[in-house]
């Protein structure tokens, strides 16, 4: 069944679920989830990039990258660093609070990202500061100091418009801008508290006196009304405690009464339900017994039903035993029976194939050896037939040679045999030389490098007593008489006549030592 599967079901589909497989992966690796407060800038294959901003999206790995942006409210704390004249030449400074944000329309965003993209709050604060505090200096120089105590707002006002100009170009929107001190150079904010102090505890003191007095006035007349009211209230409570202990009274009379009557009934209620209680009791023995005689009858019945049941559940049992029992041996006997036949079945067809196996085996090395004796005997014909023939050509290629070409193979090798010759020469490092010159006036150096012609001139002649050609005189064929008068030419020489090796000087050497006269 497994096989089944794999060869006709699921292994057509393999290679579609490795790709979706590798997808899944693919995406749930790339699977980022931007917060409300920062926005994530996903790039690489589009030219614009894709922002996300409080929802999820997908980063394809490797070909694309995710930067933050962050977007939520950011404080800044801008101080002027120093006294600023303001509008009256009065030096100042001044500490602020701006709350800023990242502008999240589009081009918010595209001036933001290119100028904040993965910076920290504290790098954006840092950044902005600047400008801020440049733009708060600027609003210092055109207000007063009066003004500039008095309505803070609206200089705060003033310093978010004026730097605003300068935020929408990074992208950048200012929340609010807030004054937290303001300090003067000469303490003239002091002493304009102290006047206005003093004209204050002056208007407090004359408020003061007129609040005593009409306090004192308020307070004669709330006792006296508060007096009439408690006698007034006074009588009233007595008039209603008279009225509330007489209707005690008559509340309390009535209820005896009714306390009695409800005594007397409780107590013929009390007999009459133990009267009904005895009764029922009585009532409820009876149908017990009734009851429990029925109950012995059913019990009785039940035992006889089981005990049939039992006896004939346990010969159905004994009888269903016996014919499985049989239907096994008869089933066993056929599968014993079934397993000979195949067996023998698969021996019968095992030895036929062992004998067409044995047979074709036969039958194809019986081939074999026909194919390699025909083939080593017609590679034995093929390889007499090339050998005679070449040998045919070889016997008429020697036929066609005359003397000239004999002498061209010869004079082809004297560079080597000189080679030879001269070889023993070039092996001696340094010749000691002891005596004088030879009978013939020679020196000893002389007589060593004159032996190599020597030997070449005694081997031309033994060439030319054992194959009758004469090197020298073919040698000598290079003359002018020889090809101009004789029209004789020899190859395997230079056309001037010039050796360049040491062999081919020595057999030149050797030849212009014979005396003959050139054919």
């Amino acid at each position: 069944m497994f096989d089944f599967f794999v060869s006709g079901g699921i292994l057509p589909f393999l290679p579609v679920i490795i790709l979706v497989t590798v997808l899944i992966i693919i995406i749930a690796s790339g699977y980022v989830k931007a917060p409300p407060d920062v926005a994530f800038i996903i790039s690489g294959l589009k030219r614009e990039p894709r922002v996300l901003l409080g929802r999820a999206g997908i980063k394809i790995p490797y070909l694309e990258r995710k930067d933050n942006l962050i977007v939520k409210q950011i404080s800044i704390d801008i101080k002027t660093n120093g006294y600023i004249p303001t509008k009256d030449f009065i030096g100042v400074d001044i500490d602020a609070i701006a709350k800023v944000r990242v502008n999240t329309d589009r081009e918010g965003i595209q001036l933001a990202m290119k100028n904040f993209l993965n910076m920290k709050e504290d790098q954006i604060a840092l950044a902005l500061t600047d400008s801020l505090q440049g733009n708060m200096r600027e609003i210092i120089g055109t207000v007063e100091l009066k003004e500039l105590c008095t309505d803070r707002k609206k200089f705060g006002d003033e310093v978010q418009n004026k730097a605003q100009q300068d935020m929408n170009a990074l992208g950048i929107s200012i929340i609010s801008c807030n004054i937290q001190k303001i300090e003067d150079e000469k303490g003239l904010i002091v002493a304009l508290g102290q006047d206005n102090m003093s004209k204050i505890q002056k208007d407090a003191s004359i408020a003061k006196a007129q609040a005593e007095r009409d306090v004192a006035i308020a307070r004669a007349e709330a006792d006296m009304a508060a007096n009439d009211a408690r006698v007034g209230a006074e009588t009233e409570i007595a008039q209603k405690n008279n009225e509330l202990a007489i209707r005690r009274a008559e509340l309390q009379k009535m209820s005896d009464a009714k306390k009695a009557e409800a005594d007397a009934a409780y107590e013929i209620q009390k007999q009459e339900q133990e009267k009904t209680i005895q009764t029922a009791t009585v009532n409820a023995q009876i149908a017990k017994a009734e009851r429990e005689a029925e109950l012995r009858k059913q019990q009785v019945a039940i035992q006889q039903q089981a005990l049939e049941a039992e006896i004939n559940k346990r010969a159905d049992a004994e009888r269903y035993a016996t014919e499985q029992k049989a239907e096994a041996e008869l089933a066993k006997r056929q599968r014993e029976a079934e397993a000979r036949k195949y067996e023998q079945e698969k021996e019968a067809e095992a030895k036929k194939a062992r004998a067409e196996a044995e047979k074709y085996a036969m039958v194809q090395e019986a081939e074999g050896i026909k194919a390699r004796g025909e083939a080593e005997a017609a590679a034995i014909q093929a390889k007499g037939l090339a050998e005679a023939e070449a040998m045919e050509k070889k016997a008429e290629a020697y036929q066609k040679y005359n003397k000239v070409a004999m002498a061209e193979m010869m004079i082809r090798v004297l560079p080597e045999v000189a080679g030879k010759i001269a070889e023993p020469l070039t092996r001696i490092e340094s010749i000691r030389i002891i005596g004088g010159g030879g009978s013939d006036g020679s020196d000893g150096v002389a007589s060593v490098a004159g032996s190599v012609p020597v030997v070449m001139a005694k081997l031309f002649e033994s060439m030319k007593e054992t194959t009758g050609v004469d090197l020298a005189e073919i040698m000598r064929g290079d003359t002018y008489d020889a090809k101009v008068n004789r029209n004789l030419h020899v190859s395997g020489f230079p056309e001037n006549g010039n050796f360049t090796d040491a062999a081919g000087m020595a057999a030149a050497e050797a030849l212009a030592g014979d005396g003959k006269e050139g054919i």
